[in-house]
Order: structure tokens, then sequence, then C-alpha cells
């Protein structure tokens, strides 16, 4: 697997789910919780599907099987329905409108992979193990027990540290970044250092 980790800002991103199954749904709804814009088309729609759908601007479902005349102009397209034969049928399609196509069936033959997240605050953690989810989200869920609130908070202080610096003396920023970013920086974050000699920052 040749990955390229990227990290897209949701709210900018519209998507196509095409399966209302247990894995379309689990793509759809980390995909409505990232502020993405998200279709769903699939006959038959989970009730969690169903709930997004209701309670929120981010899902919209269409309850039909799935024509090639259907496809928008969303930039990602997951695929994750029952059927190889369909599953193959809609990723040519959108690979062909120039959308990046993932499909839940072949890991190998899509163009992205959906990883295993967890997020501590401004903090985004994500896994992918060879198209083996399961195994991703016990590697998400072993590093996500390192990360608690003393790390969310320590990254938001230091973004309000950045964005002062840098309106006012970037050059304090590399000094700052000098004294609380060094090679200790997690001992110092988890023995509570890092909050002490922060405090000399605020």
């Amino acid at each position: 697997m040749s990955a390229i980790p990227i990290a897209l800002e949701g709210s900018r991103i519209s998507a196509l789910v095409v399966g209302g199954g247990i894995v379309g749904t689990r793509k759809a709804a980390a995909l409505a919780a990232s502020g993405a814009r998200v279709r769903v088309i699939a006959p038959a729609m989970s009730p969690e599907l169903e709930s997004l759908a209701a309670t929120g601007d981010r899902v919209t479902l269409v309850r039909e099987k799935y024509e090639p005349s259907m496809l928008g102009d969303e930039q990602i397209v997951l695929v994750a329905t029952n059927s190889t034969k369909v599953n193959a049928k809609v990723a040519s399609d959108a690979a062909a409108r120039g959308a990046l196509v993932n499909r839940a069936d072949l890991p190998d033959e899509s163009h992205f992979h959906t990883m295993a997240v967890h997020r501590c605050g401004d903090i985004v953690v994500g896994v992918i193990a060879g198209g083996v989810p399961a195994a991703a989200a016990r590697i998400r869920d072993a590093i996500a027990k390192k990360l608690d609130g003393r790390y969310a908070n320590a990254i938001s202080a230091l973004r309000r540290f950045r964005f002062k610096a840098q309106a006012t003396k970037p050059e304090d920023w590399a000094k700052l970044q000098e004294q609380l970013i060094g090679d200790d920086f997690c001992a110092h974050v988890e023995s509570g250092k890092f909050s002490e000699d922060a405090n000399g920052w605020a």
C-alpha cells in the first residue's frame, strides 16, 4: 500500500456514499461528523442514516437503486453495497468523472482509504492497516489511551501562542517552539511541566 496521508477539511468536501448498510452508514456518519456534505444512495437505509438525515442538514438520502445518472459533483465517492457488480460499476462511473473512489469490498482498487480516527481537541490521529479496518481500530485505540485532555490543552495553548506571535513578533514563535516543543515535549505534557512553562508565555 503506497498511501499518501492527508487531512481534508471536512466542511469543504462533498461526498457520495452508495450503500445504506452497516459499512455505508459508518462511512456516511464519519463524513458528516467531519462537516462534509453527504449524499447516500441506496434502496434501503439503516435507522441511523434515517436519523442523521432527519436531525441535520449534512446528510441527504436517495432511496433508490444506483443509476449512472445519479452521479453528481461530489469530490469523493465511497462504495459499500453488497454487490460486487454494483460496486465495480459505481467505481468505474465515478472515476470516469474524476472523483476519488473508495471501495469497501476491494481496498486495493481504491483511490483513497478511510482511517480509524481518534480526536482529542485539535489533535486528529488516523490509522490505516492494509485494508484491515478492525486492526486499524485496535491500533487507534492503543494510541488514544495516551492522548487525553493534557495534550488537547497543550495544543490549544500552542495555537494561541502561534497566532499571537505571528501577529506581533514572529521571532517569538521560534523561541517558544525551542523551549516548549523539544524532544521531551510529550514527557513534559504528561508530567505537567509543559503547562507550567506555558504559563510564562501567556
